[in-house]
């Protein structure tokens, strides 16, 4: 029967140039994940059935692969399985695609277990949902590897074992990562997005720790190349650490370069005390911090070689009136990769993002209407 069925779908292939479909769910005739996994090929586009789907941990290794739930979600609950000792999903292909999937519970033997272990290769990871997880989607050190998360949810880090930090998105020494639309929360002790990469896109996402008690919000602890534009960055009252924002707090790597872009961030300090929203190692930094708007107590200190202007303070995430206009242009000097320094978008709650109807014209994040 699946020999039929997969033979088919090659057929289709071959006639229409579509990629082949395997389906999957308690009706089909392939009824779990680690069972596609071991019948995938190249190229195949996989539909899950929406439900739940308890114990079914997989390894992909496939290139090419497009994961997508069909009819509603799909809630992985592995309650104790994992996939190599490592995770729910382990990934290690070039052009993989994952769309609708909730990864709840990660666990393993070692204390990092992740909802996706990201091995090699490139992902795209698309409206998922990352809670209660180990850590929520880690990836290895392949400095050729690429990550891209877009409309995700991290949230519900866990208690680990001997206090250990659980990270909800944590990308080693990889050659790219690109985090849009993404709502982050209720962090635990771990920060809510740590990275290693060499090139970092950090565009119109919510990391919201208002009732969680992360470290760092945000970590880059090598340094690297980092355009942080347009998000909402919270610093809950029970932060674990004062710094919002880390950059090279491990030293940076040798021979990687460096450089940070800070600019239309909504930055929010909530400790009682007051924190610091932005803590960058002494080193050859070039920086451009723009049009951010600071939200309480914190201390905003910039380095004297670096640009700063058009950072307002404020009592509200949405700025009022009186800030309208008190902005500066970052002309036509592009971020990294070429990436625009102009905000094209803005977060949207609970998950992704809107495009702007037209220049910004406050400083922040949020643009009112």
């Amino acid at each position: 029967m699946l020999s039929l069925l997969l033979s088919a779908a090659g057929a289709a292939q071959g006639r229409s140039e579509a990629p082949a479909l395997l389906q999957v769910g308690p009706t089909r005739a392939v009824r779990s994940l680690a069972e596609a996994a071991r019948l995938a090929r190249a190229g195949m586009r996989i539909e899950v059935d929406a439900g739940d789907y308890v114990g079914d941990v997989a390894s992909w290794s496939r290139d090419g692969l497009s994961l997508r739930a069909v009819g509603g979600r799909v809630r992985l609950l592995p309650r104790g399985a994992h996939a190599q000792g490592k995770g729910i999903f382990v990934v290690a292909g070039e052009g993989v695609e994952i769309e609708g999937f909730d990864f709840i519970g990660a666990s393993a033997p070692d204390g990092n277990g992740a909802g996706i272990r990201f091995e090699r290769g490139s992902l795209r990871v698309r409206d998922c949902l990352f809670s209660h997880c180990e850590m929520g989607l880690l990836s290895n050190n392949d400095s050729a590897a690429r990550l891209t998360v877009e409309d995700c949810e991290f949230a519900h880090a866990p208690a680990r074992a001997q206090g250990r930090p659980a990270h909800l998105l944590y990308a080693g020494t990889i050659a790219r990562l690109e985090v849009s639309g993404c709502h982050f929360h209720h962090g635990r002790t771990g920060h809510l997005l740590k990275s290693r990469a060499a090139l970092n896109l950090i565009r119109y996402n919510r990391l919201d720790d208002a009732e969680g008690s992360a470290s760092y919000e945000l970590e880059f602890p090598n340094g690297g190349l980092a355009l942080v534009l347009g998000n909402v960055i919270v610093q809950g009252p029970r932060s674990e650490n004062p710094h919002l924002l880390a950059f090279g707090a491990e030293g940076y790597r040798p021979g990687q370069a460096q450089g940070l872009w800070l600019v239309h961030n909504t930055l929010v300090d909530s400790l009682p005390a007051g924190g610091r929203f932005l803590r960058a190692a002494p080193g050859p930094l070039p920086a451009r911090l723009l049009n951010n708007l600071l939200v309480g107590p914190g201390l905003f200190d910039p380095a004297p070689a670096w640009e700063s202007r058009g950072n307002e303070r404020a009592a509200a995430l949405r700025p009022g009136a009186a800030l309208r206009g008190r902005l500066v242009d970052p002309g036509p000097a592009a971020g990294p990769e070429g990436a625009p320094l102009r905000p094209e978008r803005q977060p949207r709650a609970p998950l992704g993002s809107t495009a702007l109807a037209g220049p910004a014209r406050y400083p922040g994040a949020l643009q009112p209407d």
